[in-house]
């Protein structure tokens, strides 16, 4: 790496606008595309299989991600002749090609002659040749040969006007989360060094004085790791997962500078992240300037994700999941693409269903309505053997034969393409646009509220969910910004950040400064608790947070299980569990709510408060059914005069480039908010379960 790439990045990624995007023309809406993997079949099938991707309809394809062993059987000896053939024939029937680099597989030469390069568990086991993600993505050792198979690549295919763009590795993360290896140790020993400076720094940011934690020198210092000390110290553990987002990045951001050397300006570069919920190290904030754009994956059937309440939801799957990755991949450069949403069933979850009829393609609509630049389908072919066998494709087990889902797909990509006949350009709505919600994000408050619950029933990433879902019933297009982002009140008149942990004095006067200016501000219980190294205020509880909501926090409460507090707000009763705080509203802040029982009945839980041009909110309670905070969040819009829906949970509408969408993960009918006088597209006002409505405003 050197200066004149790292200049070509920065370069890059000042050039690429959201609103002057050179690499998705706003007309062609969303191309959809089907992964192949021509190292996995005969080569006699290749002009098949690329012929009948084409002849379906698909506008790309997709090569090489898995493929290192076959590009390079032998250390320094290469074979693209495949490679090289496989996008001759993707051109002659007029598919594009996403090119990756074969960074998530390393080939057995490279893992049993350079056993350091692999990541080490918890429990202190290399992760042996025979998974993927085996290896510690910033060894020396792995990236000398990942950079010479990423330069041999974008050396070839880098100014190839059938290359659409590049995918760097899948899935980005390490096989067990975290690296435990001598290698991420003595590089965790550095970026302490870089962070604290001296040691001191450090004892005190640790607060190592308790349990005589304190550190002479940083070759003292060894990974936090529960199998092996039992607890851990929560700051070294919370810099330790800082460190882990960091090594990820960088390991994203070395492929992206030498692609960015090498691959001309009509090639775009991102990698194809995946399952938040599940990779909490992964932080796509941290690749914002180094990639065009941040594209995500999606399995809606994971039993591991959330689901909607009703009989069908095994078959519907977990529209909130997808709808919470694609705008916060979006968020990071402005838009988005799907890299991997599945054609049928899946594999590896705990069971595995079969979509209801309907729903593959109302998956794709979402992806189109959430402004998906293009939507890409894993897999074409149902593999026949290795781990994913009973993974659907968009044809049967014979290559030939068109799936269900594959129909579908056929069917979406058929009706998407159709549109842009009808494209004009149009302004955002005034209605969706005066309820637009800017989510403020930031990774450390999800470790620590992974890493300290304080209460065996919280679950962080549920409390964010509770916000997000209630939310998307109001209509509400989402951003996920971070706290060095402008808080632009013009363009996010509304924002919300659920248990924000860990602050500091500047991000409350931000936000002071945001409301104060007419923003509309919504928090709720945790925010404020600690300062940014993750310790308590030697002060009130959450008493930096005080002057901004109006109130002083006095205490929270936890009930035991099956015990449920009652809390009413507007005659209403909501019943609560994990977590109530109670607050002392200050003379002009009014009161929204209030417990109803134990010994702090009459204590008020929600308020609200004027200051300036706008209002702040503070919702001190997680309901059980979550109601509380959906009439809350309600109230304040109503009040502000904006346009808001009442759609269900799991039932989402979205406007995307002149054209309305409504989809239904629930399992009853739902109306669509179809307006007066409307072209309806496709679909019908009454919205069925795995349904699509869309129309065009007149």
């Amino acid at each position: 790496m050197n200066v004149r790439i790292a200049l070509l990045t920065l370069l890059f990624s000042l050039s690429l606008k959201a609103e002057d995007n050179p690499f998705f023309p706003t007309e062609d809406l969303m191309p959809v595309g089907a992964y192949y993997y021509p190292e996995h079949w005969d080569e006699s099938q290749w002009e098949r299989d690329l012929s009948k991707i084409a002849e379906l309809g698909f506008e790309f394809t997709h090569f090489a991600e898995f493929s290192w062993a076959r590009l390079e059987p032998e250390e320094g000896k290469f074979d693209f002749e495949w490679l090289d053939r496989n996008v001759e024939l993707a051109a002659k029937f007029g598919l594009k090609v996403i090119m990756c680099t074969p960074t998530p597989t390393p080939p057995a030469w490279i893992t049993n002659q350079y056993p350091e390069i692999l990541s080490v568990n918890e429990d202190g086991r290399k992760i042996r040749h025979g998974t993927r993600l085996q290896a510690a993505g910033t060894h020396p050792a792995y990236l000398h040969f990942v950079e010479r198979i990423v330069t041999k690549l974008a050396e070839r295919y880098g100014n190839d006007d059938r290359i659409w763009g590049w995918q760097i590795d899948n899935e980005p993360h390490y096989h067990s989360l975290y690296d435990y290896s001598d290698h991420a140790l003595q590089q965790f020993r550095n970026w302490l060094r870089d962070k604290y400076g001296d040691i001191d720094q450090l004892n005190k940011a640790w607060g190592a004085a308790f349990w005589s934690h304190t550190y002479n020198n940083f070759s003292q210092i060894r990974i936090p790791n529960k199998k092996e000390t039992g607890n851990v110290n929560p700051h070294a553990l919370l810099d330790f997962q800082r460190f882990t987002a960091e090594e990820q990045a960088k390991f994203i951001r070395f492929q992206a500078q030498i692609l960015m050397g090498h691959v001309s300006e009509q090639q775009w570069v991102t990698t194809n992240y995946a399952y938040y919920k599940f990779l909490p190290p992964v932080d796509l904030f941290l690749g914002r300037d180094d990639l065009h754009f941040a594209a995500h994956t999606m399995y809606l059937l994971s039993t591991f994700l959330n689901y909607p309440e009703g009989d069908l939801a095994h078959r519907l799957g977990s529209g909130m999941e997808l709808s919470f990755s694609g705008e916060l991949a979006r968020s990071i450069n402005g838009y988005t693409g799907i890299m991997e949403l599945q054609p049928g069933q899946i594999n590896w979850g705990k069971w595995n269903s079969q979509p209801l009829p309907g729903a593959v393609r109302m998956w794709i609509w979402h992806a189109f309505a959430l402004g998906d630049k293009f939507t890409c389908t894993y897999r074409f072919r149902q593999p026949i053997y290795g781990s994913e066998q009973y993974h659907k494709g968009i044809v049967e087990t014979d290559g030939v034969t068109l799936a269900r889902g594959g129909a579908e797909y056929v069917q979406a990509l058929e009706e998407t393409s159709s549109l842009r006949d009808l494209y004009k350009p149009v302004e955002e709505p005034a209605e969706y646009a005066g309820r637009r919600t800017a989510f403020l994000w930031k990774q450390s408050n999800l470790f620590v509220g992974l890493n300290d619950p304080h209460n065996e029933n919280w679950d962080a990433w549920q409390h964010l969910y509770t916000y997000y879902e209630n939310l998307k019933t109001l209509g509400a297009p989402i951003t996920f910004l971070q706290e060095t982002d402008e808080f632009d009140v013009e363009k996010y008149p509304f924002m919300v950040a659920p248990a924000y942990e860990l602050l500091d004095e500047a991000l409350v006067q931000k936000w002071m400064d945001y409301v104060k200016a007419g923003g509309h501000l919504i928090l709720s219980s945790r925010t404020g608790l600690k300062d940014n190294h993750g310790h308590l205020w030697e002060a009130l509880l959450q008493e930096p947070i005080w002057p901004l909501i109006g109130a002083k926090v006095d205490f929270y409460d936890h009930l035991p299980p099956g015990t449920n507090g009652k809390i009413e707000m507007q005659d209403t009763v909501y019943e609560w569990n994990v977590w109530a705080d109670g607050l002392t509203p200050d003379e002009g802040t009014e009161v929204w709510a209030e417990h109803t029982d134990q010994f702090y009945a009459g204590t008020p839980v929600v308020t609200h408060r004027e200051l300036g041009k706008g209002t702040v909110t503070y919702i001190g309670a997680w309901s059980n059914d979550r109601e509380l905070e959906k009439q809350a969040m309600r109230r304040v819009y109503q009040r502000t005069g904006a346009e808001i829906l009442d759609l269900p949970n799991y039932a989402f509408t979205e406007w995307r480039d002149g054209f309305w969408v409504t989809v239904n993960y629930t399992s009853e009918d739902v109306q669509a908010p179809i307006h007066d006088g409307a072209n309806v597209l496709f679909g019908e006002a009454t919205v069925p379960p795995g349904g699509v409505a869309v129309w065009q405003t007149q």
